[in-house]
């Protein structure tokens, strides 16, 4: 099955989520340099998850590309990564209003868990498809640090309810490392 498809609607679904999530935006009541004030958390926790869906579209973007066509259990695996992107406007709009509680600290961190696991299904199930030779699944390799962005995001979630803001500073600490667009494929494809 072609690949275009599955890359053209998820693309449109991250079209979405950027959307939504900057339409959760409220503009403050006053018209004052100091009332911006009141809207940093939300403003905050929209740059960060901003680049979350940025990093997870190039990231998906390299490894369509690298993928030379898909099967109906890669259509559910993308799927299954779109429907947590999806919930990140949710998160992201609870989080900037709750930055110091437990509660929206741990569901921002279940989310970005939620989606960290479905990458590595979607990983997994293309390099199946592919074979374990080929330049997809070299490049991708054992995937350490898509491993270690999982296991931030469990370490953090419990760490919410005791110190959110070193739970959210580890969120950012993983932002931060994926930032720059994964090399590994895009140096074995010349994407």
């Amino acid at each position: 099955m072609s690949k275009g498809r599955l890359e053209a609607f998820s693309d449109g679904v991250f079209a979405v989520i950027i959307t939504i999530m900057v339409l959760e935006m409220k503009v403050p009541a006053q018209t004052s340099f100091a009332a911006l004030r009141s809207v940093i958390p939300v403003f905050l926790t929209y740059v960060v998850s901003f680049v979350y869906v940025g990093i997870y579209w190039n990231n998906h973007h390299h490894l369509l590309h690298a993928s030379e066509h898909v099967t109906g259990g890669i259509l559910w695996a993308n799927l299954h990564l779109l429907f947590w992107l999806s919930l990140v406007p949710f998160a992201t709009a609870w989080l900037g209003v709750g930055i110091d509680a437990a509660a929206p600290v741990a569901v921002y961190g279940g989310i970005l868990l939620g989606a960290g696991i479905a990458y590595f299904i979607l990983t997994r199930s293309l390099i199946r498809h592919h074979h374990r030779d080929s330049d997809l699944a070299i490049a991708i390799g054992r995937d350490r640090k898509g491993l270690m962005s999982v296991l931030a995001y469990a370490v953090a979630i419990p760490l919410a309810f005791s110190h959110p803001r070193l739970a959210c500073t580890l969120y950012v600490l993983v932002a931060i490392a994926w930032f720059v667009p994964d090399p590994r494929i895009e140096k074995r494809t010349h994407a």
